[in-house]
Formats: structure tokens, sequence, C-alpha cells
């Protein structure tokens, strides 16, 4: 876990580091002169207006450490540092509903619209796959198998953010049931927030279930599928139990790890893909304020973000194996 986090935030700063670089000793600048044009001071020439800029300019950068390059190990550790003790900065860019500009808040505000929509979406996916996996497990080369294996083959082939974008036009458009924009109308703070914000969440969801559902269900089928082929299925099925019970009590709980472990896997998964399907419904999660951070290089956020997805990546990992010893016996844990 430790390397995973450690790898992705040295090749994030890498890639970034210089032009975090510039944006801090632009920002450093640009603070200078406004504060230069509010008045409190009086020059007697442009010249000694500039050089005044630059000089504090100059000051603050080195005040900031924004005169070593940021691959400097003084700098390098320091950056980490703040990394992993969730310091992540200020945006330049976004401040948060209360106003604050600390990168922390503004990703904390956002986090629980991601954590809701797709956990959500998985939880629904994967009740759904896991029943039709169940129900055409036992019924290979059945016209049940072939039609979950057709809509397997054919919801996997379609990315979802184009699949988002028809439903935002047959359903806020054609027919408009839902609104186009899964951003609320109403601030936080309104008591009708929560059912503003489930209103709005139905629509991309429903997406992510269409996009999803039958390709876990043949996942879900392919395991069940190998435990129904072991012997003490078949000492089961001789002693005379009902094939339904077979099938959903002995063969489930078998499957039951691996198919957890994909769940876990992903929802994990999910968070990172968040960024296009809320782009494309607005979604005031963190994968929209990911895009929108690109596309105005607000590197602390772009930073901040990477570091967060990676964390709640190595952790469901991490989770996902403990709960795995607890379903397989035969799992041993030293």
């Amino acid at each position: 876990m430790l390397l995973v986090v450690f790898s992705t935030m040295v090749l994030t700063l890498a890639l970034l580091g210089s032009t975090m670089d510039k944006i801090l000793i632009d920002a450093v600048r640009f603070d200078e002169v406004n504060s230069v044009n509010a008045g409190k001071f009086q020059f007697q020439s442009p010249d000694q207006r500039q050089k005044y800029i630059d000089t504090q300019t100059l000051l603050h950068i080195k005040t900031l450490g924004l005169d070593e390059p940021w691959y400097s190990p003084k700098r390098f550790a320091n950056t980490l540092l703040e990394l992993l003790t969730l310091d992540l900065g200020k945006s330049h860019f976004f401040t948060s509903s209360s106003g604050s500009s600390s990168v922390r808040d503004i990703i904390m505000e956002k986090l629980p619209n991601t954590v809701l929509l797709f956990t959500s979406s998985t939880i629904i996916v994967s009740f759904i796959g896991v029943y039709i996996g169940a129900f055409v497990a036992d019924k290979s080369g059945s016209v049940w198998d072939k039609i979950n294996s057709f809509f397997a083959v054919l919801s996997s082939s379609f990315p979802s953010w184009w699949v988002g974008m028809i439903m935002i036009f047959a359903f806020a458009f054609l027919y408009p049931i839902f609104p186009a924009r899964s951003t609320p109308l109403i601030p936080p703070s309104n008591p009708f927030y929560i059912l503003d914000l489930l209103y709005h969440m139905t629509l991309p969801l429903i997406t992510l279930v269409l996009v999803s559902f039958s390709a876990w269900s043949y996942i879900v089928k392919y395991f069940i599928g190998g435990v129904l082929r072991e012997d003490f299925i078949a000492s089961k099925m001789a002693i005379g139990l009902p094939k339904k019970r077979i099938v959903y009590s002995h063969a489930l709980k078998n499957a039951g790890p691996p198919i957890i472990t994909a769940i876990a896997l992903s929802l994990a998964g999910s968070f990172g893909g968040s960024i296009i399907i809320e782009a494309v419904f607005d979604w005031p999660g963190m994968g929209k304020l990911y895009y929108d951070a690109i596309s105005v290089m607000d590197v602390p956020i772009i930073i901040g973000l990477t570091y967060i997805f990676t964390l709640i990546f190595v952790i469901t990992i991490f989770v996902t194996d403990i709960v795995y010893a607890f379903l397989d016996p035969r799992v041993k844990v030293g």
C-alpha cells in the first residue's frame, strides 16, 4: 500500500512539478501586483514601482522555498510530507460552499457525492448481477444464457459517457422527466437538499446500472458455474436437494469470496473512472472537480484528488484482503 501511494505521488509530482512551480510563482507575482494596485504604496516612477514588485516577489518566492527546483530533496520531501498529512494546499480557482479555498475542504465537500453515486450503483448492479448470474449459471447453452451473454457483450461495448449522453437526450430533452444537469439547484443548507440531490442523481445512477449489470451477471455466472462442477455439488444433487437451493445456497455461498473481491475491485476502480461520467452529467462530485481542475490547470486540486483517489483504491484493496480471509477458510492469515 505504501509503495503504491508513494510511487503514484512521485510520478504525479514528476509530471506536474515544473508546471506547479510556474503557477505558484505567477500567483506570488499576481498577489504583489494587486497589493501595489490597491494604493497602499506611493512610487515616484514606474521603474521604482516595478523594482519594488520584483524585490517583494523574490522575497516571497524565497520564503515559500520556490527558489529551489521542485525536484530538490528538501522541497520534494516537504511536498510528500504535506500530502501524506493531507495538507493539500489552496486552490487557485475553486472554493467550497463555505468559501474556503483549502483543497482539503473542497475535496471533502465533493467526496460524499461521489461515494453516494458510485456506491449506490455498485450495490444495485451487484444485487441484479448476482441474481441473474445465479439464475443462468445452471442453464448453460439455454435461451436465457444466450440472452445474458448477448446483453453482457452489448452493454460492455458502449462507453458509459456515450450512453449517458443518449440518456440525457432521451429523458431530459425528448421526454423531460429528469434534469439534464445533475447539480442540485438548491443550496446544501436547504432542508430539502437531500431529496433534490437524490432526484438529480437518478439519471446517472440508471446509466451506470444499465452499462454494468449484464457484464456483472456474466461474471457471477462464470464463478457459480465453476462451483457447480465441483464434486460436493454432485453429491448434493445425488441426495435429492432442490436445484434452486443448491444454486442459491451452496454454490453461491462458495462463489462468494471471488464475487466479493470483484465487487470491491469494481467499486475501487469506479471512483477513478468517475471523471467522465460526472463530467457528462455535471454531477457535483470529485470526478467533476477533477475534470474542471484539469481544464484550468489547478495543480493543487489535481495533485490532491490524485492522492485521495489512490488512498481510496489501496484502502479498498486492503479491506477486501481482510474480508476475503474471513469469507474463505482456505485463506490463511499469518
